[in-house]
């Protein structure tokens, strides 16, 4: 699908016809989204601007040249956007290509921040002269986004300590869900180093508005307070996991100590019977009450060991 932006009588219109290219020229036409394009409408967005998309195993490569170009004329950039799901995070590769103050956006999956954004260029035209202004936007309103994500991931991260902390019974789903957490702070980490690994490329371009550079500035320095609350929640997931360990580790010492404790407890009754039931003649034998003789020996030997064990304190 196709929508094109682009200037009439001091507004900004959006209209999802191709042939609409054929009567623009390069100073009308704004913003271009394509999202999940078809072969002709890259074809006609090619011949428009006169120069060539990037496939999409081309913008999923993870090398600097491929994350920021430039050519005499054009600028390809490329990052990744974080979809959250209902457990996991995914991410998904945008490409942004600037040719004559012209922004094309080309993505395969909706995103909030295309809507948004799409929505205020239209209200607020002043503030998007060029492709460029739209692009810093952009890249505004998704750290804004990510920022949305690390604080709620945050807030999971507390409710997990709090269950830890209230004595809450721990499992191997309670330690499966904590690494999951870790994997999406991990995701959450790169995708931002990805975005300041952009724009830090975009300060260092001489094609870009002087004016967008503070902008970008501001946004880095979000990028860099990001990145510390990251790596704050990915270590405190780490002493959580290990003081779910550790629990896990007392738990499971209780229950051989409780194993031990009444394996010795048997050991002195298992010794007397043992000696009783020999085929030989021994002492106390030839009446009935040989047996109760015997079984009371075996119960004073169990409470000898139990007193015994409290007294030195091992149980």
């Amino acid at each position: 699908m196709i929508e094109i932006f682009y200037k009439s009588k001091g507004q900004v219109l959006p209209s999802n016809e191709m042939a609409l290219l054929n009567d623009l020229g390069w100073d009308d036409v704004l913003w271009i989204d394509l999202f999940e394009p078809t072969g002709e409408e890259k074809r006609s967005v090619e011949d428009f601007l006169e120069t060539t998309l990037q496939s999409r195993a081309q913008a999923e490569e993870i090398e600097s040249s491929s994350r920021y170009s430039e050519t005499e004329t054009t600028i390809f950039a490329n990052t990744n956007f974080l979809i959250p799901g209902p457990d996991d995070y995914s991410m998904e590769t945008v490409s942004f290509i600037i040719s004559e103050s012209i922004l094309v956006t080309i993505r395969q999956v909706p995103l909030r921040t295309f809507t948004d954004m799409q929505r205020r260029v239209q209200l607020a035209s002043k503030l998007y002269p060029t492709g460029y202004h739209i692009l810093v936007a952009i890249l505004e309103n998704r750290i804004d986004l990510d920022a949305d994500m690390i604080e709620l991931m945050s807030k999971e991260i507390a409710q997990f300590s709090k269950r830890v902390s209230v004595g809450e019974n721990v499992n191997e789903e309670f330690l499966l869900d904590i690494n999951q957490l870790q994997e999406n702070t991990m995701l959450v980490r790169e995708n931002v180093i990805d975005k300041q690994r952009m724009i830090s490329a975009i300060l260092k371009s001489d094609k870009f508005p002087r004016d967008v550079h503070t902008k970008l500035t501001v946004v880095l320095k979000d990028i860099s307070s990001l990145l510390n609350h990251t790596n704050f929640s990915f270590e405190r997931l780490e002493y959580l996991q290990n003081t779910v360990l550790g629990l896990i580790n007392l738990d499971q010492n209780k229950i051989m100590k409780i194993l031990t404790f009444v394996s010795l407890l048997f050991m002195p009754p298992t010794l007397i019977s043992g000696i009783f039931g020999m085929n030989v003649n021994l002492p106390l034998l030839g009446n009935m009450s040989d047996f109760f003789i015997v079984l009371g020996v075996m119960l004073v030997s169990v409470l000898v060991a139990s007193f015994l064990f409290r007294k030195r304190k091992m149980l």
